[in-house]
């Protein structure tokens, strides 16, 4: 029984990253309450179809958290490049990458979460974080 479970879970968290797009907020956002919501599911009820209702309605929480997220994200840093923005490289030392506008200094990203917007103190430029 709790092999099904587990299968369960794994199917539909994999399921959940594949038609989610994970590089916006709102698709993270499904992937992660996906996973959460099949985990709560599967540990309350016991069973698969605990674990799909759950991860059904964690998708749906988190796309509306991570839309509200991408929505101050715009109002913020206006629309979106046509492309999307472009990503900086990492540099020797950690926690500093190079931009990607000229003059490609160093940035400190530290604590700055992965794939998140960073404004490039020396060009104003916007990018993502690695």
């Amino acid at each position: 029984m709790k092999k099904e479970v587990f299968a369960g879970i794994t199917g539909l968290t994999v399921l959940a990253s594949f038609l989610t797009s994970c590089d916006q907020p709102t698709g993270a956002g499904a992937a992660y309450g996906a996973a959460a919501g099949a985990v709560i599911g599967a540990a309350a009820t016991g069973n698969v179809r605990g674990a799909a209702i759950g991860a059904a309605a964690g998708a749906a929480t988190g796309a509306l958290v991570g839309h509200a997220i991408q929505e101050d994200q715009a109002s913020r840093y206006g629309p979106a490049p046509q492309g999307g923005y472009p990503v900086a490289r990492w540099s020797d030392t950690p926690g500093l990458v190079i931009s990607p506008y000229p003059p490609n200094r160093l940035v400190d990203v530290s604590g700055i979460p992965r794939g998140a917007l960073v404004r490039d103190p020396a060009s104003g430029g916007i990018f993502r974080r690695p």
